[in-house]
Order: C-alpha cells, then sequence, then structure tokens
C-alpha cells in the first residue's frame, strides 16, 4: 500500500523489543501482563497474531529486519559479525536515508561490534546487552533515557522531510550480569503490587526437559532455567519482573504517540510494534530462547498506519508473518520502492485486508556458534506441522509436532510409522530450504523453494 505520488511520504517508526513472546500482551489475552498503550495501539492498527522471528536470536534476528533476509542468506549469527557496507545500503533505514528520510536509532543495535553511527542523523544507539541503570543504580531508568531521546528526535525532526525513527528497546531482557536478572523501573514496580500470583506457563511443564537429550540438560538453556524458575519464588520474581519490564516499553509508547499527537504528526506516522524473538518463561524446563518451539519463535506484530480509513483499523489477521517480511512492508508503506531483493514480503496489503491467507509454511534456523551450550538447530514450521533438526549436539535429535492436537509441543511424533510421510516430506523441505539460501546471492530474486502446492502434494495441508 505504497503512499502515492501526490501524498506526503509517511514517516515511520520501528519499535522492537528484546524477548518478548507473543502473549505478553493484553489485546493477546494475558489477564496479567498491563499494556494499554500496545493494545490501543492495535485497536487502532493490525494486530497480526501469527507473527515469528526466523532466527531467535538477538543478532541474527535484527539484522534480518533490517535486511529483510534469513539468516542464511545474510550469514550474520554471531554478536561479533557487523554488517558489511553492501548490506548496510540495503537495509530499510538506509534505503530511506538515500531516499531523503531523516533517520534516528535508538536503543540496542543488536548486530556486530561496530557500530553504525555515521550513517544515522540521530545515533543514540549502544553496543552489547546495555544496562538498565547506565548511569548507576539512583540514576534513570533505560526505558525512562529512551524515551526522552525518542521524543528528542521527534521534536528536533526537521519539518521538510519524512523521518524514519528505529527504537531498539532492551526490555523485556534480563540483566544478564546481574543476579536479580530483571530490572524493572519503580514506577512499573509499583503498578504491579496488586499481582500476587502468577498462574504458571500454560505450555509443557517444567519437567518435560526429561525426555531431551542430555546434551539439553547441560545447556544454557537449562542454567538459566535454574537462575529465574527452579523454585515457585524464583518464577513469581521472574515472572513480575518480565512483566514489569513490558510495561515500562508500554509507558514508551504511550508517550511517543503523545508527542506525535502535540506535534501534529499522528496522522501521517506508521508505527511498527515487534520483537526480535520470544522467550521460554519455564515450558519445557526452558528459560532463554534459541530453539524451534512456539515460545522462542512466537512474537508480537502492531502494524498502525492513520492513513488507513477508520473501519478499517482494529482488525486481527492470522496469517503466517515473519521478522524478514518487516524490511518490505517499511519501505511499502513509505511508498519507497525497494533498491534490494528481500526474502521478506510486504505486509501492506492486509492493513486493508487481513484475512489474507498469508504463507503456508517457512524455514527456521539458529547457528550461533556456541561449542553445544546452545545446540544449533534448524527447521520447517507449515500452519499444521512442525519439524525440528538439532545438528551439533551428541547425538542426532529430531521432534515433529502436529500443531493442530498438540499445540504444546510435547508429543514427540518422530519415531511414529504412522506419521512418516510427514516426516520424510519436511525434513526433505529443511534441506531444500538451507541449500536455497546457500546458493542465494543478494543480486538475485528471491522465491520460496517450498510452496503450498508442494503441502498439498505431499499431504501436509
Amino acid at each position: 500500500m505504497p503512499a502515492r505520488a501526490a501524498e506526503k511520504p509517511a514517516n515511520v517508526i520501528v519499535l522492537l523489543g528484546d524477548d518478548h513472546r507473543w502473549d505478553a500482551l493484553g489485546c493477546m489475552g494475558n489477564p496479567v501482563v498491563q499494556t494499554p498503550e500496545l493494545d490501543r495501539l492495535a485497536g487502532d492498527g493490525v494486530m497480526f497474531e501469527n507473527h515469528f522471528t526466523t532466527t531467535p536470536i538477538c543478532c541474527a534476528s535484527r539484522a534480518s529486519i533490517m535486511l529483510g533476509e534469513y539468516a542464511g542468506g545474510h550469514k550474520i549469527y554471531d554478536f561479533a559479525t557487523p554488517l558489511s557496507p553492501a548490506q548496510e545500503s540495503r537495509t530499510y533505514w538506509k534505503q530511506l536515508k538515500t531516499a531523503g528520510y531523516h533517520i534516528g536509532f535508538i536503543g540496542k543495535f543488536g548486530v556486530g561490534d561496530k557500530m553504525p553511527q555515521d550513517s544515522f542523523d540521530m545515533w543514540k544507539g549502544f553496543p552489547g546487552q546495555g544496562f538498565y541503570f547506565p548511569q548507576g543504580p539512583n540514576g534513570p531508568h533505560l526505558n525512562h533515557i529512551m524515551r526522552d531521546q525518542a521524543n528528542e528526535f521527534l521534536r528536533n525532526a526537521p519539518a521538510g522531510k519524512p523521518f524514519c525513527l528505529s527504537v531498539s528497546f532492551k526490555a523485556p531482557h534480563v540483566q544478564d550480569e546481574d543476579p536479580r536478572q530483571y530490572l524493572p523501573s519503580q514506577d512499573t514496580e509499583a503498578r504491579y503490587s496488586h499481582v500476587t500470583t502468577i498462574p504458571p506457563p500454560r505450555g509443557a511443564g517444567a519437567g518435560d526437559i526429561n525426555r531431551f537429550p542430555i546434551a539439553f540438560h547441560r545447556s544454557e538453556n537449562r542454567r538459566r532455567w535454574g537462575v529465574r524458575f527452579a523454585t515457585p519464588e524464583l518464577y513469581q520474581a521472574s515472572m513480575k519482573g518480565y512483566y514489569r519490564l513490558v510495561t515500562g516499553i508500554d509507558d514508551v509508547v504511550g508517550a511517543m504517540r503523545g508527542t506525535l499527537r502535540d506535534l501534529g504528526l499522528a496522522g501521517n506516522t506508521v508505527i511498527v510494534y515487534s520483537a526480535d524473538h520470544g522467550i521460554f518463561n519455564g515450558e519445557h524446563g526452558f528459560a532463554g530462547k534459541w530453539y524451534g518451539h512456539e515460545e522462542s519463535l512466537r512474537i508480537p506484530l502492531i502494524v498502525y498506519d492513520p492513513r488507513v480509513p477508520a473501519p478499517m483499523r482494529g482488525k486481527r489477521s492470522r496469517a503466517m508473518t515473519l521478522n524478514i517480511d518487516l524490511h518490505p512492508t517499511v519501505m511499502d508503506l513509505a511508498g519507497i520502492p525497494s533498491a534490494s531483493h528481500p526474502h521478506g514480503r510486504s505486509l501492506a496489503p492486509y492493513l486493508k485486508n487481513p484475512d489474507g491467507a498469508g504463507r503456508a509454511l517457512y524455514f527456521f534456523e539458529h547457528h550461533f556458534p556456541s561449542s553445544g551450550w546452545i545446540p544449533s538447530s534448524e527447521g520447517i514450521r507449515t500452519r499444521r506441522w512442525k519439524y525440528i533438526r538439532y545438528t551439533d549436539v551428541a547425538a542426532p535429535y529430531e521432534e515433529l509436532y502436529d500443531l493442530r492436537d498438540n499445540r504444546s509441543e510435547t508429543a514427540n511424533l518422530i519415531a511414529s510409522a504412522e506419521h512418516r510421510r510427514e516426516r520424510e516430506a519436511l525434513t526433505r523441505y529443511c534441506t531444500v530450504w538451507k541449500q536455497a539460501l546457500a546458493a542465494w546471492r543478494a543480486d538475485a530474486e528471491w522465491s520460496d523453494p517450498v510452496s503450498e502446492a508442494d503441502l498439498q502434494r505431499d499431504g501436509l495441508t
């Protein structure tokens, strides 16, 4: 839905949480977390209920969001590898700057050990994880600092140019270096004072770890479970901290929207809210991300475009969408033809027709070089089936789930003779997709190597 030539180009704000899973929103049915501003944003725009990351780790996923490319295409799997000059030219923010946009970045950049501050008109980014109290324990919270920086950008943006602002939160990620893990601001502490007990996870219980090979018991995911969820008291403290940090993001969204209204910019500013990946909050006995289960892969996506007629707003889309779709979506909503060939697809048409079917399947991968403490994996998810294989554990391990009958992903069907057809087809799709990404070049058009027609042929619909 690109802007017509006679229209003023839209401003674009891209908001990104860290570890924010899809169900940690009031508008997604969570009865505990307080997200009134994000709920309102969803009510004004379109809520994408089945949005996923293609790689559940921040460095790879954030590169995928910036470029619209699978990790197998951009090859950024670790925290040290920066965007190459050619890759930077393909990012949504650099293409918008080339088209005349005033661009800014605030928060956790997350890609590489070299920051591209010279590429932005306003740079308030930082490398690594960052700190919730960067000025010391009595100083302002990072969410508040980023709120003020965002409002500064909005107030100082030149009147004669459209702008694109990327705000990349640390929240609700833990503070890895702190034994308390979650460090929310004092004002969000107070708003959860009435919450006494947070229900246990609705998915697989902690005992589900016992069916996994020993490598998983020794993994970083399991170690973090011990720090955050090993006792009922730890679970309550961790979940309350997690939700408070989500509410801190929500406050920033509300403040930014207020500033847009005050400046008369609200009517022409597109807002996108999503995350880099989800997180296990104790399910399966895990506490990180990285694996191909729903808790790790599934994330929020809200797209608000004030130019869409009011009767079309407040809709929900059940289409399966991906983090790699954000790049072409931003370019489309800005009305700027992309100079690159992203793997993703623009979601702009769903703002007027949220009932579109969307993709039928996709490939996910995680190959962070960890020497086994985060087992590498890859797989395929369709609307019904999920196949996961691990590539560096001591013994080969695979998972196969029928998501229609087993949403919690506890009944592994990989050894079931009854499901041999599904296993063989999904294994083949995974290999074909991986090979296609290995052969892809940035100057070539991309089409998914497996289609819905293949699913129909193989009886997997």
